[in-house]
């Protein structure tokens, strides 16, 4: 019979008729044993605190033994020890199964999707151009961010048309001076902001600098021909007034498409590339390069007047959606052919050159031929109402863009 007794020192005694030998064979043995409980600890991952605790235990049953005098099996009581930790490993398996199955978030299709910063579920973000048109209800397109109601593609223009609900916002975008894509209908500045010049000879500093709602009033978002009170938000991008509850001056300038299309991530894009070729070119690279940086591809739609303008643009985004211009537009109409593969949205006015575009043959023939129709209005004085929305979507119109977008009629 061998005692095993461990003093609170480094010594470990035993008593033994073998005398030195059987001690240090006795020595090799518990060392052996121990090293073993380390590892095993250690394999043990995310319990190997417990693990060194089992451990502890089972010196602490050795130096109890020894101050109480009883005989202790040192590799009895080691197993003990691996067995408690085995034991404690299971039961905190255990416990996080538990967790899981009480969290109904963390499904496997959840767990599936989980983001870098480890939220579960869905991404919000803009709904696409096929999930828009297979909507079933007509769409409403902000033109300009709804440029009879406020100052034509600003800040506040599109923010407001999100508050009311549109599923678009449509914007004309064309490169300032040094390059910037900037979201501007006409090459000057001189219809809507302060002073007359090129927006090619301005940089994006000197275009911000402007007032861009200087001639804008309700009804009307470049009329320079009244009296400097009919316009009441001139000079709010200046510090001359006080902006809008919830406005700053900023919200009154010129603004990037960048800047556009970040700012309302949850709204889709109807994209207008102003100009024609071969200048109009440099727009179409830039747009296309910053939808693909933005993840845009699939919640734009990108229309010109010019068709080789939207031919280069298709080279370069392939997978974003276009519309036709003017001349395709017009042959389609003339001739009674179909369009060309590829097209599928037509955005077109009620009358052009005197001529009745939208009529319930124009759109049936249209909706016969898979083609979606978005009407847009060439004549604001007559066409920006609720009467004349209403009137283009009992014609069986798909989608209006337009410039008094909170008057469009909702859904019944």
């Amino acid at each position: 019979m061998v005692t095993a007794s461990r003093s609170r020192g480094s010594e470990v005694r035993y008593s033994s008729p073998m005398g030195g030998l059987v001690r240090t064979a006795l020595c090799r043995i518990i060392l052996v044993l121990m090293i073993t409980a380390v590892l095993l600890a250690t394999a043990c991952g995310s319990t190997d605190q417990q693990g060194v605790t089992a451990q502890g235990a089972a010196s602490d049953t050795l130096d109890e033994a020894s101050s109480s005098g009883e005989q202790v099996d040192s590799t009895e009581t080691i197993e003990a020890g691996e067995e408690a930790e085995v034991g404690e490993a299971d039961e905190a398996e255990s416990s996080d199964e538990t967790e899981v199955a009480a969290d109904p978030a963390r499904t496997e299709a959840d767990t599936e999707n989980t983001d870098e910063a480890g939220d579960y579920g869905p991404t919000p973000g803009a709904p696409t151009i096929d999930a828009l048109v297979s909507a079933g209800r007509p769409l409403n397109l902000a033109h300009a961010g709804g440029d009879q109601s406020w100052p034509h593609s600003t800040m506040y223009a599109f923010s407001e048309a999100a508050k009311v609900g549109v599923d678009l916002l449509e914007l004309d975008v064309r490169l300032s001076g040094d390059g910037v894509l900037i979201v501007h209908h006409d090459d000057t500045v001189d219809r809507t902001t302060e002073i007359a010049a090129e927006v090619g000879d301005l940089t994006l500093a000197e275009l911000q600098a402007l007032d861009n709602a200087y001639w804008f009033r309700p009804g009307c978002w470049a009329c320079a021909d009244n009296d400097s009170t009919d316009y009441p938000l001139r000079g709010v991008r200046t510090g001359e007034q006080e902006p809008p509850q919830g406005y700053g001056p900023d919200d009154f300038r010129i603004e990037t498409f960048r800047s556009i299309a970040t700012a309302f991530p949850d709204l889709a894009l109807d994209i207008e590339i102003k100009g024609d070729l071969p200048g109009a070119r440099a727009t179409a690279e830039v747009l296309a390069a910053e939808i693909l940086e933005l993840d845009r591809t699939e919640s734009t739609i990108v229309v010109s007047f010019d068709d080789d303008v939207i031919d280069v643009f298709r080279t370069l985004a392939p997978d974003v959606e276009v519309s036709p211009g003017l001349d395709r537009l017009t042959e389609w109409f003339l001739s009674g052919e179909p369009l060309e593969d590829g097209f599928r949205i037509v955005q077109v006015p009620p009358v052009s050159s005197g001529i009745e575009v939208i009529t319930a043959t124009t759109v049936d023939r249209a909706h016969d031929e898979g083609l979606i129709v978005w009407a847009w209005a060439d004549d604001a004085s007559t066409q920006e109402n609720a009467a004349f929305y209403q009137r283009m979507l009992d014609l069986g119109v798909d989608g209006f863009i337009t410039g008094r977008p909170e008057l469009f009629p909702r859904p019944s």
